[in-house]
């Protein structure tokens, strides 16, 4: 787990130094351990290192083969490198490190571009062929790892956070208007390849791009499971059962490769329950757990230490707790909102990044539930698309999920920033009509799974750990589990609750006290309800002279919500103040005027 950048030239001119520099040294924080900095003819590559498999130095980035004419910065890890190896020297490779690194590059060197189809892992990276010039881009199949683009047709910088391409300079930061309607009708969220930022794209997830000398480019979408039925399972409760919890189990163990100690992020939901059942149904002993909680806010519990008790207790984990008082909150914010690639209004950012931070003085990996809501329908919304006839399932989609209407963005935002059409809704009706997937259901999930799970859920979790230079797994998100669920039957999914299946699994190996237990959140009451200090950050960034001058948001609407916090809320409850001065604070954090 690292931090990569790299500049491309396509005007002849050579590669700007001081620019990949800066952008590999504003990733300090994701690759605490080690910095590289390569060039030759039109290409530099930068990249920050946090150790995690083969600790030498022989595994250093960004990495050359000379032999081979290949150059890789890489960010993840890839679970199966040992397996891949194996095959490569069977094919004649030799290697000089134990890196997962080196097993990528002579895989590519092996299969091409087709390598990211041997690999089982999370991943971002470059190869550099020094003979063509070509560059090839590639990011795994879930977007666990991130890749930000700026292309302006004389050059292509690339980093894995977005104001690591700020600190290169020269990025066009006007705004996007369909990615700042995204941004106000999916609750922060918005779809690679779109960033707030016209100049600033995402490499999308399961994508390889092909960049050729002259700046022209080639993109490949290599990985979209079938949200259809398989006929070895039929519908039988029991036989996906046992097929998904030996799914899982194959997952988690994959996740425990490294050669540092591995956490478990315990919440004591489901989710990260099962994750340290299966590790200790492993053998895995001594395992270190990690829970935190907030203080209580207008009668809202801050914590769920009851249940991550109860399964550190039954699985005899070394289990750490973290009680964070709210007096921290003010800077924890401040720090988290710097620590976001991109502007989110999930208030549990901030518990992650406060966990992390906790976390990282004990170990540099950790295993994490996130993914599981959405892969196995786990979400109260999911019940309502799932009654849609496949026609109807944009118009449920967007009644269960869209904070408000086109309408509702456009009183939000300055008139010049309000595309002509509804351009969400579009975006929506694209892929639910997309062929592949058998019900309404399969539709939702196959675009919240393929689509916004990675800008949500997952980006944040990797911006809130990667600030404390702490690595995050997560094995709900393997990709061979991921196309089992696909084709599991919606019933299933949705049964008990939502998530049945894998309560069917928790049943037989965890308390049934944490199965049946309410869905419980990573709760942060300050922020949900807008209380001091939060409302009065929030009130300064909004009618900051920088904010008025930038005219992002209706003044009339600012003040309104500024005057009853209360009163303005996004159709499934969240605070619309939040989510608007999320993006200001953001925007003043990163210093974009």
């Amino acid at each position: 787990m690292c931090g990569v950048s790299g500049e491309v030239r396509f005007d002849g001119r050579r590669p700007d130094i001081a620019a990949v520099e800066r952008m590999t040294d504003a990733m300090e924080d994701r690759g605490p351990d080690g910095r590289g900095v390569w060039s030759q003819g039109a290409v530099a590559l930068g990249h920050r290192r946090l150790k995690i498999i083969d600790l030498s130095e022989t595994a250093a980035q960004p990495m050359t083969d000379t032999a081979l004419g290949l150059t890789v910065v890489f960010n993840g890890c890839v679970y199966n490198y040992r397996e891949l190896r194996g095959r490569l020297e069977g094919l004649g490779h030799r290697f000089f490190s134990d890196s997962d690194t080196e097993v990528l590059l002579k895989a590519y060197a092996q299969w091409g571009d087709a390598c990211v189809e041997q690999l089982a892992g999370m991943f971002a990276f470059a190869v550099v062929e020094h003979h063509t010039g070509r560059v090839v881009l590639a990011r795994d199949r879930l977007g666990i790892k991130p890749l930000y683009l700026a292309d302006d047709g004389r050059r292509l910088r690339f980093a894995s956070s977005l104001p690591a391409l700020l600190a290169g300079g020269e990025v066009d930061t006007s705004f996007d208007p369909v990615a700042l309607h995204q941004y106000l009708s999916w609750h922060g969220t918005v779809a690679a390849p779109r960033t707030v930022l016209a100049g600033v794209r995402k490499l999308p997830q399961a994508t390889v791009r092909v960049v050729e000398r002259d700046g022209t480019y080639r993109d490949r979408c290599y990985w979209q499971p079938s949200y259809t039925r398989r006929a070895e399972f039929g519908s039988d409760p029991a036989s996906w059962r046992e097929a998904v919890q030996e799914a899982l189990r194959t997952a988690v163990r994959r996740r425990m490769v490294a050669d540092v100690p591995v956490g478990v992020l315990l919440s004591g939901g489901l989710d990260s329950s099962l994750i340290v059942a299966l590790l200790a149904q492993e053998g895995q002993g001594d395992l270190a757990t990690f829970a935190m909680g907030f203080e209580s806010q207008d009668g809202e519990e801050g914590d769920e230490f009851h249940y991550s008790d109860l399964v550190a207790r039954k699985f005899s984990t070394d289990h750490h707790q973290f009680m964070i008082p709210s007096d921290r909150l003010p800077a924890a914010l401040e720090n988290a909102i710097g620590a976001m690639s991109e502007p989110m209004v999930s208030h549990d950012a901030v518990a992650f990044h406060l966990l992390a931070e906790q976390v990282a003085k004990e170990v540099k990996v950790v295993l994490c539930g996130q993914g599981a809501d959405e892969v196995f329908a786990g979400y109260h919304w999911y019940p309502q698309i799932g009654a849609a006839t496949p026609a109807g399932a944009a118009d449920a989609y967007a009644d269960a999920y869209f904070d408000r209407t086109h309408d509702g963005v456009a009183a939000l935002l300055h008139p010049d920033l309000v595309p002509d059409r509804d351009a969400s809704r579009d975006f929506v009706d694209a892929h639910m009509a997309a062929p592949g997937a058998e019900s309404a259901l399969d539709a939702a999930l196959r675009l919240d799974v393929h689509m916004l799970m990675t800008d949500d859920p997952v980006k944040r979790v990797d911006n809130m750990t990667m600030a404390w230079g702490l690595e995050a797994r997560v094995p709900f998100l393997d990709h061979e589990l991921v196309e089992l669920a696909a084709a599991c039957p919606p019933e299933l999914k949705l049964a008990q609750g939502g998530k049945g299946v894998l309560k069917d699994v928790g049943r037989q190996i965890l308390p049934r006290e944490v199965v049946d237990r309410p869905k419980g959140y990573f709760p942060v009451p300050a922020v949900r309800h807008m209380a001091e200090p939060v409302l009065g950050r929030v009130r300064d960034a909004l009618t900051a002279p920088e904010a008025r001058r930038r005219g992002l948001f209706d003044p009339h609407m600012v003040d309104a919500m500024l005057a009853d916090p209360a009163r303005h809320r996004t159709k499934r409850g969240a605070s619309t103040l939040w989510q608007v001065a999320s993006l200001e604070i953001w925007l003043q954090t990163h210093g974009i005027h």
